[in-house]
């Protein structure tokens, strides 16, 4: 769901997939938990994060990645 955003997998230790993005200029990268659920904190850390790397509002991300 990411990959529209620019990120690429870049390694995966264990249960946990390390994601990049390079598409504002800038690296960012974000860690995500390879398990079937996850905890309400530690998605909302991933999205919170994502929406102010791509400097845009969270609910709009909210938006794009699950009901577009």
């Amino acid at each position: 769901m990411l990959r529209q955003y620019g990120y690429v997998v870049t390694r995966q230790t264990g249960s946990h997939i390390r994601l990049k993005s390079s598409l504002r200029g800038t690296d960012h990268h974000v860690t995500i938990p390879a398990h079937h659920t996850l905890k309400l904190g530690t998605l909302n850390a991933i999205i919170s994060g994502v929406a102010t790397y791509l400097k845009v509002d969270r609910a709009r991300l909210l938006q794009e990645l699950f009901w577009e």
